[in-house]
């Protein structure tokens, strides 16, 4: 096995986990405090990547395109919420899920509007176009280690949001009692719309990190949106901490899945079988890994902790 491909490869699979993290996080603060299934979140990131693609052509400016990007995809969540998901708060599921569908197909045709058919390549600065070179011969693109560390960034201001500050203490709270929050003085419908403003910005986040890489286009959060999915019932609906095991588990079992499964299987069959197979069977893989946690471990691996 060559070894560079390797640490490569490994670098890519925890650099999807971070962009899926980011996604699945906003999914698990909705869901598990809001108790709202919201299918178009993946509608956010792709509202995310358009409106950073357009800054980023306005102000000459990537950086500058996504500092003013992220309080304006929150916008476009606290707006949502408002209008969409505020009256289906008391509705069951399927109304729910019913109602956020037709808002993907709303948040689509608007981008077709407003940015056209074609999708939208995102130039990145000079700085982040170049390549790190480590030892033993292996070289890294700088914009793929900077999503990393901003992913990483990203889950520790989380983490400390969530446990360390008194919005995330009404967020925790508003999880396990609403009633009682509200019956304390809290503004419990403004929380919720904080909630989902921020859930808004992570997905518009991811959006506007993978954009440099594939662009900015209509429908790009169908796919994404499946695979969070996947990421918090492997974690644990409602787990922050499992959300992001779960999407680091599910984006290095891809990537790898992807490179080294025809190698793997070669091992106990002919090699034009492996061939043929692995693709089809690395593709089923994370959705396999779901099944099987929800057949013998329903509640998820990292489930929240009850008390």
């Amino acid at each position: 096995m060559d070894t560079s491909l390797f640490i490569i490869q490994l670098l890519n699979g925890i650099q999807l986990g971070l962009l899926l993290f980011l996604v699945a996080s906003g999914l698990t603060l909705v869901f598990g405090i809001l108790d709202f299934v919201n299918l178009a979140h993946g509608a956010l990131y792709m509202v995310g990547a358009f409106i950073c693609a357009s800054l980023t052509y306005a102000t000459g400016s990537f950086i500058l395109a996504v500092i003013i990007a992220l309080p304006l995809t929150a916008a476009v969540g606290f707006v949502i919420e408002r209008l969409v998901a505020r009256p289906l708060y008391a509705r069951n599921h399927l109304d729910q899920v019913l109602a956020t569908f037709g808002l993907i197909l709303v948040l689509d045709t608007a981008a077709h509007l407003i940015w056209g058919p074609q999708g939208m390549a995102v130039p990145l600065p000079e700085f982040l176009q170049g390549q790190i070179s480590l030892s033993g011969g292996l070289v890294l693109p700088t914009f793929r280690l900077v999503i990393i560390f901003t992913g990483l960034a990203a889950a520790g201001g989380l983490f400390w949001l969530v446990n360390y500050t008194r919005l995330g203490m009404l967020i925790r709270a508003g999880a396990s009692n609403r009633t009682m929050v509200s019956a304390l003085g809290i503004n419990i419908q403004l929380l919720f719309s904080l909630v989902f403003a921020l859930g808004a910005a992570l997905a518009g986040l991811a959006g506007m990190l993978i954009a440099p890489i594939t662009e900015a286009s209509i429908g790009m959060g169908n796919s994404i949106i499946i695979t969070a999915f996947v990421v918090i019932i492997v974690g644990g609906i409602g787990s922050m901490k499992g959300a992001f095991l779960a999407a680091l588990m599910i984006g290095l079992i891809d990537t790898l899945g992807r490179s080294y499964l025809d190698e793997i299987f070669s091992l106990v069959m002919s090699p034009v079988a492996a061939e043929n197979s692995a693709p089809a069977i690395s593709a089923m893989l994370i959705y396999i890994i779901m099944a099987a946690v929800l057949a013998f471990r329903p509640q998820g691996l990292f489930p929240p902790k009850v008390r």
